[in-house]
């Protein structure tokens, strides 16, 4: 559940205040895809933004669940250094790595360890009710998985929108990285989201609570129970968010 939260970059830096959430999503992909039965059926996300003076920093970790326990873990971590003093454009470097258990699925060690450079675009509207963001950043695959290490790119978009006097968020993000050992050399995610936030409600102010749905979509990143990544998936999930 990568990055929804990096759309309000631009909010958060004009308040100068954190802001973190958790989110609990159930995932469909096993009712959806008959190849999908082994995948974990509950992913925790854990969300933290802080900027300062220089500019900002943003992490995130997700833990998917079988019934008996994790299945495995992904996190990123990035910073990014203002360079105007509008702050919309920044230099952005980042990290990304994970693993997961090959006890239940037969797949282990999916995420290859990247690193990541370039610069940022933030821009938001003037009651930060719209916010959009545009990374273009090379890549770098550490060597390990089975894999060599090797060079690469990665363009990414996040949006937010809140609308309807706050009651609703429509909110996601888009990546496209380069990958040498995929079919057209190219991965495609996206998890757009859409929330309800109850504390826009009459009488439940300062109640942060959240519930909506999230769908991944994406093309030659999902593993499937024969181990392959090479189909295009589009899986949705039941989610409940806490911001605080």
């Amino acid at each position: 559940m990568k990055k929804i939260f990096f759309s309000l970059v631009c909010m958060a830096i004009a308040m100068t205040a954190s802001a973190q959430n958790i989110q609990l999503h159930y995932d469909l992909g096993h009712s959806f895809y008959s190849d999908l039965r082994t995948r974990p059926n509950v992913t925790t996300t854990v969300e933290m933004f802080k900027p300062d003076k220089w500019g900002s920093t943003f992490l995130f970790t997700d833990i998917d669940y079988f019934s008996d326990g994790a299945a495995g873990a992904y996190w990123e971590i990035a910073r990014e250094f203002n360079v105007t003093a509008n702050k919309q454009w920044a230099v952005h470097v980042e990290y990304d790595g994970g693993a997961t258990t090959i006890e239940r699925t037969g797949i282990g060690n999916r995420f290859q360890h990247a690193f990541l450079a370039g610069g940022a675009w933030n821009w938001a509207s003037k009651d930060f009710s719209k916010t959009f963001s545009l990374q273009a950043m090379y890549k770098y695959y550490f060597k390990g998985y089975g894999r060599g290490a090797f060079n690469g790119f990665q363009a990414t978009a996040v949006w937010g929108d809140t609308f309807a006097k706050g009651l609703c968020t429509f909110s996601g993000f888009l990546d496209v990285w380069y990958d040498k050992d995929v079919c057209g050399k190219l991965i495609l995610l996206s998890e757009p989201q859409f929330w309800f936030n109850f504390n826009a409600l009459k009488g439940m102010e300062g109640i942060n609570v959240s519930v909506g749905t999230e769908v991944e979509i994406s093309n030659n990143f999902v593993f499937n129970d024969d181990g392959n990544n090479h189909k295009f998936y589009a899986i949705p999930t039941i989610a409940a968010k806490w911001t605080f």
